[in-house]
């Protein structure tokens, strides 16, 4: 009896969808007589008020002149006709939101003069590719929210659990969704605008070429040693840059394949390791290679320890909601730098907060 009554709540809501559908005024009557919408949302006055400040900042206006300004922009049409009704099928969620490029004037204009409006421009149009949905999902949010890539890929075959919600950006509503499906909707709800493809079932030898086509920058995140390595094999083939953040200690490793396309993977540390050859690795011949792609003695005191007890004591590998977020960052600072043509070279740099703040030694 109960859990009919919940399914009979909760049947408007699509719980497989991930994508928004942008409308017009025009087709609202349509969406409300399918009784799919559960929520309206509409601020679109504020936003014209944001956008006039932003074109014009610093000057002080009269109601009058406020009210003359948000019709020039009006240009005569009532203001439910004005932009964009975004409706978010899997939560009911129908929002009004400006046009997408004054929509995206105005969401990036606290980032000048840090990037500017033309640097912007570039950033809005590059692809970025997310491989692992824990510290990656972080990275593509934080990238996203930044406006570096306004098109995004991601890949990852697993679903949220419980225990990935000490570090991933969610609530206990999202259990059992796909972490693709969970970050691109995300990323829509951040910019509906955003172009998103999602690849559900994680990465193969048949997949990962289309996966990389018109890829502009990488980010790698996941756990299984054959993506990892295949991922560089065809990065460096197509001279895309790869960027990965290990959630130890703040190490971020660069790998600028695009200027250095003769360069070995990981710098190196695997030697002529070929993805075929670790294809078939078990949980220990994992973890030996896991740890010489990041450099064992240079990994924490905490993971040093953890690498034992993994499948003993251990699910995993430990991972904390702050490293996580930092990893989101510094992908992020060094991907802009990168697809702006800015100096970032190859290497593996450390934002060690136990050495910067906690006085580690």
């Amino acid at each position: 009896m109960i859990i009919s009554a919940l399914s009979e709540l909760t049947g408007d809501c699509d719980t497989e969808s991930w994508r928004p559908e942008l409308l017009d005024a025009g087709q609202l009557a349509d969406l409300f007589a399918n009784h799919r919408v559960t929520a309206v949302h509409d601020r679109i006055d504020e936003q014209l008020e944001e956008l006039i400040s932003a074109r014009g900042p610093g000057r002080v206006r009269t109601p009058g002149e406020w009210a003359a300004a948000k019709a020039e922009v009006l240009g005569g049409r009532d203001p439910v006709d004005y932009g964009t009704w975004a409706f978010y099928p899997w939560n009911g969620r129908l929002v009004h939101v400006l046009p997408r490029d004054e929509f995206r004037f105005v969401r990036t204009d606290r980032n000048r003069n840090k990037i500017t409006r033309e640097e912007q421009q570039v950033l809005l149009g590059k692809r970025v590719a997310v491989i692992g949905l824990s510290v990656g999902n972080s990275a593509a949010i934080t990238a996203a929210m930044e406006g570096v890539g306004g098109r995004f890929r991601l890949a990852d075959f697993d679903r949220l659990g419980l225990s990935n919600l000490n570090r991933l950006r969610a609530g206990v509503h999202d259990l059992g969704v796909e972490k693709t499906v969970l970050c691109a909707r995300q990323l829509f709800e951040l910019d509906p605008y955003l172009d998103v493809e999602i690849w559900r079932a994680g990465l193969t030898g048949e997949n990962l070429a289309g996966f990389l086509d018109g890829v502009d920058l990488v980010v790698e995140e996941c756990d299984t040693a054959w993506v990892k390595i295949a991922v560089r094999e065809q990065a460096r083939e197509r001279r895309i840059p790869v960027l990965m953040d290990t959630n130890d200690r703040g190490l971020l490793d660069v790998e600028r394949f695009d200027l250095e396309p003769d360069s070995p993977l990981l710098h190196g540390r695997v030697g002529d390791l070929k993805a075929a050859d670790v294809a078939g690795l078990d949980r220990a011949g994992m973890v030996r290679l896991m740890v010489q792609m990041v450099d064992g003695d240079a990994i924490s005191p905490a993971l040093t320890q953890a690498m034992t007890e993994i499948g003993r004591t251990l699910s995993s590998w430990p991972q904390l909601a702050s490293g996580t977020m930092l990893g989101g960052a510094v992908v992020t600072d060094a991907a802009r730098r990168i697809l702006l043509g800015k100096p970032q070279p190859s290497g593996r740099y450390y934002v060690d907060l136990d050495r910067l703040v906690g006085g580690a030694t």
